[in-house]
Order: structure tokens, then C-alpha cells, then sequence
């Protein structure tokens, strides 16, 4: 976790303010707030590098299954893995420091999430959504596509900055050490927890979603796959999600929206052409992996 801990640029900051007692009003100290915020602010405009990305997804992952069981299903796991791989290389990302790698979580909850470094989790309950490979196709190229985007890094980026910044002004309208330095170092030595929290009980905004849709779209064809298999699995989900659930219905705008603005990215473009022998290899492998999921 040194990684991680290495993410958190205000950490000089907060150095700085424990090193002093008491926190006054003198022009040093207004200085060394000043200069403090400045280089927090400088900080947030880094860009994270492919490992820090990969620790912060394990990190994320790692609170995810804490309330969650993997699948202990070694052929439906490789199954989903090797569809994984063959699909992000099709991505504008086709590598990361860890490499892509999907766990199945044993629920019946259907959900899946994409995190950063390319690890993505994904329910039993959204599998059983699909009929066939090409369905579970689109649901990996959808969360691929949020690790491509980095939706990820760009919600622990904004999070992060404006819990800080909060808790920053806390701190100099106090003009004390102790307790806000405290709680700014608790705010950072949970903000993966907080960060996770967000993404599970809020889900991205519709916006992000529907990129992440449209990014989908292309992986799967240049993969192969017909993309009018997406607006399939949106229709399927929509006939299996409760309005107002826990899970994914939470998280996700409305499918029908979301179907609505896939069907009209693909109005007048061909299929994708494939043949028979292909379309039987694929539901061969998928039945054998998944038909019992």
C-alpha cells in the first residue's frame, strides 16, 4: 500500500501542519498554508502512473470483496478472463501495469464494476442476463470502457480534492493543529474506502455511463461482436432489474435510455457479419462455461 500512500499529495501539507502545535495568524504561517495549497493544487494536475493506477484498483477491489465472495468457478473464471483480454485489446488501452482480470462475484445482485488498472468484478446475477456470448461481450466491453475512460481515477481525483480542500479550510478558519490535522490524515488513510463507497452507492453519472456505452460499441465491433448485441443485454436488463433496487438499478441510469442512445448510434449501420460456424463456436463456449451460472 506504500503506493497508494504515495498518492496523496497533501501529505506535505499535513506535515506541515504537525509540525506546528498551535497554528497562528503570522505572515510565516499564512505563507506556508499558501504555498501548501498551492503545491496540493499543482499535485491534483499529475497524471497517475500505470502502477499507481494498478494499486489504486487493487485497493478499490480489495473493499469491494469485502462484503462479497468470489465465484469459485475456475472454468466460467478463465472463460470471462480469456473474453476479457481478447476485447481490450481492441480498446484504446490495450494494456495496463497489471494487466485486465475479472473476478465473478457469487451474488445474485446484478452488478458489475470496472476498476482502475483494468480489475473487474461482475456479479452472477448480471451473467444469467445473458444469452449468449456476444451479451457477455458487451457487458465486459462496458466496464473495460470505463477503465479506458478512467471514470475511476477521475472520481478518486475529484473526491479526494474537494474532501481535502474541505477539510483544508476547516483547518486555517481553526487556526489549530491537534484535532484538524488528525482528521485530515484519517480523511486520506480512508479516502480509498470513501472512494469505493461512492462508486458503489452512487454509480457514475449518466453521462459517463452512456460514454462508456458508446466506447463499448466500438470495442465490440472491432473485436467481432455484433454491437446490436449491447442494446440486446440493455433490453434483457430491463426486464430483469427492479426499479428502485439496491443494485444495479441504483447505480446505472435507465436502461430504456440507455438503449434508446445506442439504437440511435447504430440506426443505418451494417451488422457485424458472422459466420455460422463462428455463431456455433461462440454459444458452444458460452454454455459450456456460463450455462450453469
Amino acid at each position: 500500500m506504500k503506493a497508494v500512500i504515495r498518492l496523496l499529495p497533501v501529505a506535505a501539507l499535513i506535515l506541515a501542519f504537525s509540525a506546528c502545535s498551535s497554528m497562528d495568524l503570522s505572515i510565516s504561517n499564512i505563507s506556508a498554508i499558501g504555498q501548501g495549497i498551492q503545491k496540493t493544487q499543482e499535485a491534483e494536475q499529475t497524471e497517475f502512473t500505470p502502477e499507481q493506477e494498478y494499486y489504486i484498483g487493487r485497493a478499490v477491489a480489495a473493499n469491494l470483496l469485502s462484503t462479497r465472495t468470489v465465484w469459485d468457478n475456475a472454468r466460467a473464471t478463465s472463460y470471462v478472463n480469456v473474453l476479457e483480454r481478447g476485447l481490450a485489446m481492441y480498446s484504446d488501452k490495450p494494456e495496463t501495469f497489471g494487466g485486465y482480470h475479472v473476478l465473478i462475484m457469487d451474488s445474485d445482485e446484478i452488478n458489475a464494476f470496472g476498476a482502475p488498472g483494468g480489475l473487474i468484478l461482475v456479479t452472477r446475477g448480471l451473467l444469467r442476463c445473458a444469452a449468449n456470448e456476444d451479451q457477455v461481450a458487451a457487458i465486459l466491453a462496458h466496464e473495460t470502457s470505463h477503465v479506458v475512460l478512467e471514470h475511476g481515477l477521475n472520481a478518486i481525483k475529484q473526491a479526494r480534492k474537494t474532501a481535502a480542500y474541505r477539510q483544508l479550510g476547516i483547518a486555517v478558519a481553526n487556526t489549530a493543529g491537534g484535532s484538524n490535522v488528525q482528521e485530515l490524515t484519517d480523511l486520506f488513510k480512508d479516502s480509498i474506502k470513501d472512494i469505493t463507497d461512492t462508486l458503489v452507492n452512487n454509480g457514475y453519472s449518466r453521462d459517463l455511463e452512456l460514454q462508456a456505452d458508446q466506447m463499448a460499441l466500438v470495442i465490440m465491433k472491432r473485436a467481432g461482436y455484433d454491437p446490436r448485441a449491447f442494446d440486446d443485454m440493455l433490453k434483457a436488463l430491463g426486464t430483469h432489474i427492479k426499479p428502485g433496487g439496491l443494485d444495479f438499478a441504483k447505480t446505472h441510469p435507465d436502461p430504456k435510455i440507455r438503449s434508446d442512445a445506442v439504437e440511435k448510434t447504430l440506426a443505418g449501420q451494417p451488422a457485424v457479419n458472422v459466420s455460422p460456424e463462428a455463431a456455433a463456436a461462440r454459444q458452444a463456449r458460452y454454455q459450456a462455461a456460463l450455462g450453469t451460472v
